[in-house]
């Protein structure tokens, strides 16, 4: 059974200017970059780090491999955000001049990625992920839209998911279980402990 934490990525540059990112691939600001140190320090060691593809998730997934003495990221490119197609790069505002009503009524815009499409290509990436990190804990930094979209999947209660908070998911032979919600940045120094069992 492989133990999978599965990490928001820090702040980026465009979370600090409240644009809607998707697949865009603006690089973490400098607070993202800390927040990915501060996480390092307080999470339990693991010898197996993984990210997405975009810079944000790369970055941020770096500086705790490095931080935890591993190698560098395992690249999942399954595990890059949704795409939100012509909501990417906008602020609440603009979307709602743009595309008036669609985010109170939960409207989404032509090439916004579907629910089941988004879905399959994580579970596709996270089985891949299992199968290299064996019965071993290893920290995957993907991002928000992932969490949320597996949260939802697994039935767990909606909560927000801030950068460098996330969740422990357990694979075993394609089945998944969720774990704790975990938020590094948030506590005191002590470490998030690597659960037995999820």
């Amino acid at each position: 059974m492989a133990r999978l934490l599965l990490l928001r990525h820090g702040q980026s540059v465009w979370n600090a200017s409240r644009r809607w990112q998707g697949q865009a691939d603006p690089p973490l600001s400098e607070l993202g970059r800390e927040q990915a140190a501060a996480a390092a320090a307080r999470l339990e060691p693991v010898d197996l780090v993984a990210a997405s593809t975009l810079q944000r998730s790369r970055a941020s997934a770096e500086i705790i491999a490095d931080a935890m003495g591993c190698g560098p990221p395992i690249l999942v490119p399954e595990l890059i955000e949704r795409d939100v197609r012509e909501f990417s790069g906008l602020t609440r505002e603009q979307i709602e001049q743009q595309f008036p009503g669609f985010l109170e009524d939960g409207r989404r815009p032509p090439g916004w990625e579907q629910d089941d499409v988004f879905l399959a290509r994580i579970l596709a990436g996270l089985n891949r992920l299992a199968a290299v990190a064996g019965d071993r804990p290893a920290i995957a930094v993907t991002h928000g839209g992932v969490i949320y979209a597996l949260e939802a999947h697994l039935r767990c209660p909606p909560s927000r998911v801030t950068n460098m908070s996330g969740r422990w998911v357990a694979v075993d032979n394609g089945r998944l279980t969720a774990g704790n919600r975990v938020h590094p940045i948030q506590a005191s120094n002590t470490q998030t402990p690597i659960p037995d069992l999820l």
